[in-house]
């Protein structure tokens, strides 16, 4: 029978294995970060974590199972750089964008976060302290705690997606991207499609001041506004 899975939570924060070891999960996941900051999360392995620590591969394996458990490490330690000791101030859309805000800033600090693969409960400590928090903005709404966390779900994987968008459109387009976006010039001109040319001609209108962060700000209310409002078999 197949050994259950054992999460790098539940395994001693400084390993139980071999000699007294000296590291910790806060340095590994340290040092994993500072790889994935300079080189992505390409660059990150159980391998070169362990250079960057000046120990051998197999040394590490007394706090960790692989790579999964660096990844678990990493995005649960970035987390922790949202802060999270503002006070909510009873109107659930406003506080979860605000919170949203506050985590593109963690995304964009942290290029490699957007590439972490995602997992229904990819949670650790400070990811349990990220939930309760946002769960504690909702908690003047009469909601169901499925309906919350479906929310906050939904929440997370729409700034996942504009923080990937928005790292995107700071590099140089690919010479895919850019005959993908003639292609689509080119469509809209033809006649065919009126209401994309109608859409894609008022998008030249952009309001002064309408910025990244601004453009983030808006989606994210509208999403949260609907994912919020009383739908169907709701009580």
């Amino acid at each position: 029978m197949a050994e259950e899975p054992v999460l790098v939570w539940d395994r001693p924060d400084r390993g139980a294995r071999g000699p007294a070891p000296g590291r910790s999960r806060a340095q590994l996941a340290r040092a994993a970060i500072r790889l994935a900051d300079a080189g992505g999360l390409a660059a990150v392995s159980v391998r070169q974590v362990a250079g960057e620590l000046g120990t051998g591969p197999a040394s590490l394996y007394r706090y960790i199972a692989g790579r999964d458990d660096l990844l678990d490490l990493m995005t649960d330690a970035v987390t922790g750089e949202i802060d999270l000791t503002v006070a909510p101030t009873g109107d659930p859309v406003g506080d979860l964008v605000a919170l949203s805000l506050r985590s593109r800033e963690v995304h964009l600090r942290h290029p490699w976060l957007v590439e972490v693969p995602s997992e229904a409960l990819r949670l650790g400590p400070r990811g349990l302290d990220h939930l309760e928090y946002a769960l504690g903005a909702l908690a003047p709404l009469a909601l169901p705690g499925r309906s919350k966390l479906e929310a906050i779900a939904a929440l997370s994987a729409l700034v996942t997606m504009l923080c990937r968008a928005e790292l995107q459109s700071h590099r140089s387009p690919t010479a895919r991207q850019a005959a993908q976006a003639a292609y689509l010039g080119a469509a809209a001109g033809a006649g065919e499609h009126p209401l994309l040319t109608e859409a894609l001609a008022g998008r030249e209108a952009t309001p002064p001041g309408d910025d990244a962060a601004a453009v983030f700000e808006r989606v994210v209310h509208r999403a949260l506004t609907g994912l919020l409002a009383p739908g169907p078999g709701t009580p």
